[in-house]
């Protein structure tokens, strides 16, 4: 592909010259966007929803966490301060997470 403004010679999908910055018409490249967010959700949690945000963003069991959280929070005192700061850092989220509903199909 070329460039209409100065002619220089682009590669097929990129979406500015790379001489004259003039736009191609060619669509950017769409922004891949993680649905991942650390937050703490008020629909799973027990005391303030830290362990749970922290299971649901590592992709971990809420109990084993739970349990992981316990025995730092006990053996070495660092469980109780991480859980305080992340009571206080995390953002709080209201709503679940939408779940997609299977429609009946009509035969």
């Amino acid at each position: 592909m070329y460039c209409t403004a100065c002619g220089f010679q682009m590669a097929d999908d990129a979406a500015f010259c790379s001489k004259c910055g003039k736009a191609t018409g060619a669509p950017p490249t769409p922004r891949v966007t993680s649905k991942r967010r650390l937050s703490r959700p008020m629909y799973d949690k027990k005391i303030a929803g830290v362990c749970s945000g922290f299971a649901r963003y590592l992709d971990m069991d809420v109990t084993l966490v739970r349990v992981i959280w316990l025995i730092l929070a006990f053996t070495t005192g660092a469980g109780f301060i991480g859980y305080i700061i992340g009571w206080i850092c995390m953002p709080r989220e209201d709503a679940p997470p939408a779940v997609a509903v299977a429609q009946p199909t009509a035969t």
